[in-house]
């Protein structure tokens, strides 16, 4: 192949074009003697997760845990993630481990017969469920501790069928409750030397009366609509459950939801008729709930949400 000739240069000296000085440094000789890089360091694997967290900014909240007296068995603890538990262990001769939180924290009702590592696994398998009631009860027993307490006082404001009415104190002869619903007053008639506590225990009365009313005039109302019959209503007082219904067709109802609205009453009391058509909480229990109540899922969020605000008005 002939290369064009270069004008100016002499043959020999166009070689030079493409030599380099042998004194001169090679530029490659540099890149091939220095030294190699040190290898990237590898990233550290992150850390395990804890199988339940709180959320991110979320602050922490002091779990309940059930009180001791000295003669009380001590409490167990178990690690739940971010959280000791403590929590009271009963034995019965119930076949199954039974979980059970209020607000003074966790129950758990354990065969005679099953050990402890099988106890605090059971309670790991259920520690998603655990740990978010806890909270929940955390949470409320704070917002009730910035609330200042109810006094029992005339004017006092009492919470009933989602709204306060007003607690009004007579000087009588004989006591008497009666409440006046263009007013908003409840009327109690105050005996000489009558306590607060026996003034309490004479408003929860009333308020435990007008529960009665009001739960047998809903569930006269959404039963024929769910075609079902129920057999007796009872009252309950739990800290835990708003109801309950048997096989038989026994229904018990939270008292307290008398402080309530209305409509989360209703979800309440459609709720547990529905039982006696879907003793199970599957899709078709839902269904039936929802044939007569749309917003099942609203009602339960707000009946959680309000649970959380609600003083406490009665020891038990």
């Amino acid at each position: 192949m002939n290369f064009p000739r270069i004008d100016g240069l002499r043959p020999d000296s166009q070689l030079d074009l493409f030599k380099q000085d042998a004194s001169a440094p090679d530029p490659f000789d540099r890149v091939l003697s220095a030294p190699a890089p040190p290898p990237a360091a590898r990233p550290l694997p992150p850390p395990p997760q804890p199988l339940f967290k709180a959320p991110p900014g979320a602050p922490r909240i002091n779990l309940p845990s059930p009180p001791r007296t000295p003669m009380d068995p001590p409490l167990r603890r178990i690690v739940l993630g971010h959280y000791a538990v403590d929590y009271e262990l009963k034995r019965s001769s119930r076949r199954s481990i039974g979980f059970m939180i209020d607000d003074d924290g966790l129950h758990v009702t354990a065969p005679r017969r099953a050990n402890l590592p099988d106890i605090d696994n059971a309670i790991r398998a259920k520690q998603r469920w655990i740990l978010t009631k806890l909270q929940e009860r955390g949470e409320r027993r704070a917002k009730r501790a910035e609330r200042a307490p109810v006094r029992w006082d005339d004017g006092a404001r009492l919470p009933y069928m989602g709204g306060e009415i007003t607690l009004r104190l007579q000087q009588a002869a004989r006591s008497h409750c009666v409440f006046d619903p263009e007013a908003r007053e409840l009327q109690v008639g105050v005996t000489p030397g009558l306590s607060e506590w026996q003034l309490k225990e004479r408003v929860k009365l009333w308020f435990q009366a007008e529960a009665k009313r009001l739960f047998v005039e809903r569930l006269d109302l959404y039963a024929p609509q769910l075609d079902v019959h129920y057999r007796s209503l009872t009252l309950s007082s739990a800290g835990t459950r708003w109801g309950s219904c048997t096989v038989a067709g026994n229904i018990r109802l939270n008292w307290r939801l008398v402080h309530y609205a209305l409509p989360l009453i209703d979800y309440v009391v459609v709720h547990e008729l529905a039982h006696l058509r879907e003793m199970n909480h599957s899709p078709r229990f839902w269904a039936v709930v929802g044939s007569v109540f749309t917003d099942y899922d609203g009602a339960r969020l707000e009946l959680r949400r309000r649970s959380h605000e609600m003083p406490v008005l009665f020891a038990d």
